[in-house]
């Protein structure tokens, strides 16, 4: 009978879909086999694969009723957590959390209401489950939701709808913004009534397209006026190549022309989901962590040949070098081990050592300028650990919110900075008394239910790094679009700019003449945003001004290794500028790169 009723409900979603221009849901529920299984894969989009099918063209999405079983089984090259980002308030088995894994998991949901999935570790990876109850009108999104950070809200609040638009995006590549296509930005959403707030029954598609629009004008490409020095590497981690079953290429910018100049993709060894880099200090190598394994490959700047592929451990995040040997640390993303950083020889000539920075999961540390200072953000612990290389111990590990991601620095060192995504927060810590001094939060000018916006506002904050001369810092938000600067002086919000969906990267490089540019990449996209955060030379961060916007595709010339069959140009992620020039950095420059740097640029707080 139980078998029956579930059927029953996927007929009646499937002809409530045909009247509509969607896909009809594929059943999600078989009679011998009544699970929804999410297989964990590397694929762009479909990170959590429904193994039924898509839903309503939706590969991330199921739909069943109360008191089904939902299955969790590992097709990545990676450990993944397996965690309840978004569940009806007061569910029965929620909130869910697994530790890092490769294995399978399950759990029973049994309260009617939309229940979201996601890896703490790569938290885009998005996997949806409405339990419908087949009795009431609409399928149900429950009454409230609840976060895994301990927010409740309606249903029918901004917040709700926002986060749901994010996983349509999220989840669906013909969602993701082309800047090569012609015409407005159109974005799908399923055409269903939902049973919301109060039980009333709404349309997803009507409801999502009026909040927020829908064939939205693209932002025109430009280039910026003035030219930068030498060029920028994007880690486009969702592109895909022939020559590879893995996503993922590596695109170099150059900074004269604004065309790209070269892509890796090192078919070679299936180079797997690309994520951040780094340079030696001679700015012949780049470092490139691939954060669906366990390894870092090593390859030529100039040329793009391959020379290596080290394995450090699962989901290398990032990798930075210190400036006082040029040896290599690398982040272990999905290790929950104590030593979870793995410090490499100069030129990543051989794992040398594991450091004890007393967490596991740290994603995006930060150097400091002199090398005795490393700061990390730990994932899965909402805290920070600042660890001292002259002691070779911790100095300190400090609260965060919840999911920090990010980590930046001053030039003088003496304060960082971390990111908590979940919380969309910014801690602020003072290095040397090895405290916290103040809490940013991002999300101070936004009401979660109406939606109204009353100034700078950020929502979900990733890469956030303080500029090379310690007047502002840019951070990347990924749920709101948005760019926010903060003044390091006083540690305020000064100022918020448009971005593209799932906005991430952000990283500074120099501009010919003096000054810096930001740049800024997003996953859902295949433009690279060009940032002067202070236009008039006047010291002042709220003066930020978008003055470009790049394509990250191919163009005629293009160098390659591989040929691009998909998602071109898309999946913007990590940030590599060359020359660096972060304090600490640029004075080990060869000559050749300070001879096209300012005095001001060679010596950024002198």
């Amino acid at each position: 009978m139980k078998q029956r009723v579930r059927l029953g409900m996927v007929v009646w979603v499937a002809g409530l879909l045909a009247c509509t221009a969607v896909s009809p849901i594929t059943s999600t529920v078989q009679a011998s086999d009544p699970r929804i299984t999410f297989e964990l894969t590397d694929e762009p989009g479909a990170w959590f694969r429904n193994a039924a099918g898509p839903v309503a063209g939706f590969r991330s999405l199921a739909v069943a009723t109360p008191g089904t079983e939902v299955v969790f089984t590992g097709k990545s090259n990676t450990v993944h957590t397996r965690t309840s980002l978004i569940f009806p308030t007061g569910a029965i088995n929620m909130p869910f959390d697994t530790a890092p894994r490769k294995g399978s998991d399950q759990v029973v949901l049994h309260t009617p209401g939309l229940y979201v999935f996601t890896c703490k570790i790569h938290p885009y990876m998005f996997g949806a489950v409405i339990v419908d109850n087949p009795s009431t009108t609409g399928l149900d999104l429950g009454e409230n939701i609840s976060l895994v950070n301990g927010i409740t809200v309606p249903t029918s609040s901004d917040l709700a709808t926002r986060l749901l638009r994010t996983f349509f995006i999220a989840t669906h590549p013909a969602n993701w913004i082309d800047y090569t296509s012609p015409g407005p930005w159109h974005i799908t959403y399923p055409s269903v009534d939902v049973r919301i707030t109060g039980g009333a029954v709404a349309n997803l598609d009507a409801v999502l397209s009026a909040r927020y629009g829908n064939d939205l004008d693209k932002a025109p490409l430009t280039n910026p006026a003035t030219a930068a020095v030498g060029e920028v590497w994007v880690d486009t981690q969702f592109e895909k190549t022939a020559g590879k079953s893995k996503p993922g290429t590596a695109t170099a910018i150059n900074g004269q022309t604004w065309q790209a100049r070269r892509k890796v993709a090192l078919p070679q060894i299936n180079m797997n989901n690309p994520h951040n880099m780094w340079t030696d200090k001679n700015q012949n190598l780049i470092y490139q962590t691939q954060w669906f394994d366990s390894k870092l490959a090593v390859f030529n700047r100039v040329t793009g040949q391959f020379l290596n592929n080290i394995s450090v451990g699962e989901s290398p995040a990032h990798v930075m070098t210190r400036t006082d040997t040029d040896q290599l640390h690398v982040t272990l993303n999905g290790s929950p081990n104590n030593d979870s950083v793995v410090e490499l020889a100069p030129m990543a000539n051989g794992v040398q050592r594991r450091i004890n920075i007393g967490r596991g999961t740290p994603h995006a540390h930060w150097m400091s300028h002199d090398g005795k200072l490393m700061v990390t953000p730990n994932a899965l612990s909402a805290d920070s650990t600042q660890f001292n290389f002259a002691s070779n111990s911790i100095d300190a590990i400090l609260p965060a919110g919840a999911i920090p991601i990010a980590t930046g620095m001053t030039p003088d060192s003496k304060k960082s900075y971390v990111a908590s995504l979940l919380d969309s927060t910014i801690t602020v810590i003072d290095t040397q008394a090895k405290v916290v001094v103040k809490t940013i939060n991002l999300l101070e000018n936004y009401d979660p239910i109406s939606g109204a916006i009353t100034g700078p506002v950020g929502a979900l904050p990733i890469q956030t790094p303080v500029s090379p001369d310690g007047k502002n810092m840019v951070t990347a938000n990924t749920l709101t679009g948005t760019i926010t600067v903060v003044n390091p002086v006083t540690d305020t919000v000064v100022a918020m700019l448009p971005c593209d969906p799932g906005c991430h990267g952000v990283q500074y490089g120099a501009k010919q003449g003096g000054g810096y540019y930001a740049y800024v990449s997003s996953k859902f996209s295949n433009s690279l945003i060009v940032v002067d955060p202070d236009p008039n030379n006047d010291g002042n961060p709220a003066d930020a001004v978008i003055v470009g916007r790049i394509l990250l595709t191919a163009a005629t010339g293009t160098a390659s290794d591989d040929t691009v069959t998909g998602n071109r140009g898309m999946g913007g992620q990590g940030l590599l500028t060359i020359p660096v020039v972060y304090n600490g950095w640029v004075q080990n420059l060869p000559q050749t790169w300070k001879d096209l740097l300012t005095p001001a640029q060679r010596n950024p707080i002198q």
